[in-house]
């Protein structure tokens, strides 16, 4: 594909900080891995560059997408990993660690279950309320609050903090950390030791990071001390896109970052390559409504197709009725029900059309 004029303007972006605002559809991967070409094609050593995506499998297809750009070897020494992935490396050589020291999902059930019990706690659901409870303990170590000034929202404050210190002992009592971890003591290694530090200023001089509407505190914090002084950090994402709050996620970083780095170079990928020109109207006039977003226009390349039709609906069993009357209308004009599909943003809403769909005969 034929890079555009802004598309090319990122992808040459070479020393300092820059700000790429790509929404879906607007070749983020592309402008990533060809910047990463780019760089390489201007005398930057593979071995200087990092770039992180927040789950393993995106780190895994950019990698592979970017193998398939290169016509030689030289991209294989370029680090592509996770936040976690990265940072228990920076822990692994410092403490000698090894994937045995990270603390399985059943144990860290199992731990807080145990503290619960101690507790004279009334629960409906144990699962949902373990997950609520570690989650919050997440919550805390991300965002580096101390547990003293932390009201739980799942239980008596005391009570969290007691299960808190319990849990927390319990994994430095077999040396073991979580996902959280991870993250909190690669900060206090950086900041303590201003030699390891440097180590790994050295190494990664130049950082490219996706998706970075859902980065959170500690995350942020940490690569700021890798980026420096230089901070060649190129950032890609898309505030309107940012949903993880409740994982932690602080779409507020990526708005406050070119305060943060006053010298930021800052780009918006304009043209949408997935999506119909009536699509992207619908999604603007509502997107459009945010208060707190970095303003921009986004245009559709495939031109006019179909419109899109919105329906109000009185209730749940009201939204049900008409989505099987839709998908049976459909049936009717020859579409096939392998070729329909239903999005849905909460299990109730699944579980109600799955009923209708049953009680009137439509497969699914």
């Amino acid at each position: 594909m034929q890079s555009n004029d802004a598309q090319n303007n990122a992808i040459n972006h070479i020393e300092g900080p820059m700000l790429v605002l790509a929404g879906p559809g607007s070749g983020k991967t592309t402008v990533i891995t060809r910047r990463v070409k780019r760089l390489i094609e201007q005398g930057v050593n593979p071995l200087n560059i990092l770039v992180i995506t927040f789950t393993k499998a995106a780190a895994e297809e950019m990698r592979e997408r970017f193998y398939r750009l290169m016509d030689d070897n030289r991209g294989r020494n370029v680090t592509f990993g996770t936040f976690h992935a990265v940072f228990f490396t920076i822990l692994k050589h410092a403490y000698n660690l090894s994937a045995s020291n990270i603390v399985k999902e059943e144990e860290r059930y199992s731990i807080v279950k145990n503290a619960i019990t101690r507790h004279e706690l009334d629960i409906e659901d144990e699962r949902e309320f373990v997950g609520n409870v570690l989650g919050e303990i997440g919550r805390v170590k991300s965002d580096r609050i101390a547990i003293e000034n932390y009201y739980s929202t799942n239980c008596p404050s005391d009570v969290f903090r007691s299960i808190y210190e319990e849990y927390s002992g319990k994994l430095r009592g077999s040396r073991k950390i979580d996902f959280e971890d991870m993250l909190c003591y690669t900060y206090e290694l950086l900041t303590a030791r201003r030699d390891i530090l440097s180590a790994w200023q050295s190494k990664f001089k130049y950082i490219l990071i996706d998706e970075f509407q859902d980065i959170n505190k500690i995350q942020y914090d940490t690569i700021r001390l890798l980026a420096q002084p230089e901070n060649n950090l190129f950032i890609v994402g898309d505030d309107d896109q940012s949903i993880y709050g409740f994982r932690g996620a602080k779409p507020g970083i990526m708005l406050s970052f070119p305060k943060r780095f006053p010298d930021t170079k800052q780009i918006v990928l304009g043209v949408n390559y997935r999506c119909s020109d009536e699509i992207m109207k619908a999604a603007e006039r509502l997107i459009g409504k945010n208060n707190e977003r970095y303003e921009k226009h986004i245009v559709a390349n495939k031109g006019k197709e179909q419109p899109v039709h919105m329906k109000k609906c009185e209730n749940l069993p009201d939204e049900a009725e008409k989505i099987v009357a839709q998908i049976q209308m459909y049936q009717k004009e020859g579409i096939a029900y392998q070729e329909m599909a239903v999005l849905f943003r909460t299990n109730m809403q699944m579980r109600l059309l799955a009923g209708k769909l049953m009680e009137h005969g439509v497969p699914f």
